[in-house]
């Protein structure tokens, strides 16, 4: 089976047996830690290397210290966790080793670079490829109930993409394509999704604060909130799932909102709300009468 750039479908993947596989990771970081904890639970050898010692699960068979891991050339597949910006250079690191093999595949998990982050790596023959989660995995511990479900992007060489396939079916993953000129969107709209979220939420905390709450107590009276929120998201899409002042052609409430906030705050809050209007299903006289208190809101501060 063969993707077409874009492609969104469910892919069932035929997977080998784990025990033909054995993996190594470099980078026991978020992403790393939490991809190794699901790669071992679902059968795989897992092998982790890192720079610095860090506390990890005690099912990670880790490996600590400068330069390549000392298992380089033991292991089948070789995914590479470290950073977007280091990718390249632990790339350039293992190219310069020598130890990486013709018969070994190399995946790096980066959501935004494409194939060209290993280019290092040509000269060993071995396959390239990029396998990106889409899913945030703050703690090892939970990353295989988080992941299982989720989607991934994957690219690459052919055998590459084969092996990155399977490791995302083992993981309960679906699979979906992306062009490489399509990746700073696609993780762009991955950082939306997830990082921005979170920190909206910090925001409505804040506020919250302001109003007299404390911070616990701010944080639990929002909880329900975000969680239906996003509960009506799952059930539905955006258009459906918003709801609030923007949805009402609540003007005035608007103007209030803006009055409380700070600068800074207002700022984002116009935007959002801005971003808001196409999907309310508003009228044009609607839209634009929110359009001209949000711009009498700027005239007040």
């Amino acid at each position: 089976m063969t993707f077409s750039p874009g492609h969104t479908g469910r892919i069932k993947v035929a997977a080998e047996p784990p025990s033909l596989r054995r993996l190594g990771i470099i980078g026991p970081g978020r992403a790393g830690a939490g991809l190794g904890s699901a790669l071992c639970r679902a059968g795989y050898p897992v092998l982790m290397h890192g720079r610095e010692e860090r506390a990890l699960p005690d099912s990670l068979d880790v490996t600590w210290g400068g330069g390549s891991p000392p298992w380089i050339s033991t292991v089948d597949v070789i995914l590479i966790a470290v950073g977007d910006q280091d990718i390249r250079h632990t790339a350039q690191l293992l190219a310069d080793s020598g130890l990486v093999q013709s018969r070994q595949t190399v995946l790096h998990l980066s959501g935004l670079l494409d194939l060209s982050a290993l280019e290092p790596l040509r000269r060993s023959g071995c396959a390239l490829g990029s396998l990106h989660p889409l899913q945030a995995l703050p703690d090892p511990v939970t990353a295989p109930a988080q992941l299982a479900g989720a989607w991934a992007a994957v690219d690459g060489d052919d055998s590459a993409v084969a092996i990155a396939r399977e490791l995302a079916g083992a993981l309960g993953l679906s699979c979906l394509s992306i062009p490489s000129d399509g990746r700073p969107c696609y993780h762009a709209a991955a950082v939306f999704a997830s990082n921005y979220v979170v920190v909206l939420a910090a925001v409505a905390r804040g506020l919250m604060e302001r109003a007299g709450l404390s911070r616990e107590a701010a944080w639990e009276a929002l909880k329900p909130l975000l969680t239906g929120a996003v509960q009506n998201l799952v059930a539905s899409d955006p258009e459906f799932a918003l709801t609030g002042p923007v949805v009402r052609a609540d003007g005035g409430t608007l103007r209030k909102h803006l009055a409380a906030m700070s600068v800074q705050e207002a700022e984002l809050y116009r935007i959002l709300a801005r971003a808001a209007i196409p999907l309310a299903g508003l009228g044009p006289a609607e839209q634009s009468a929110l359009e001209r208190e949000l711009e009498l809101g700027l005239d007040a501060q």
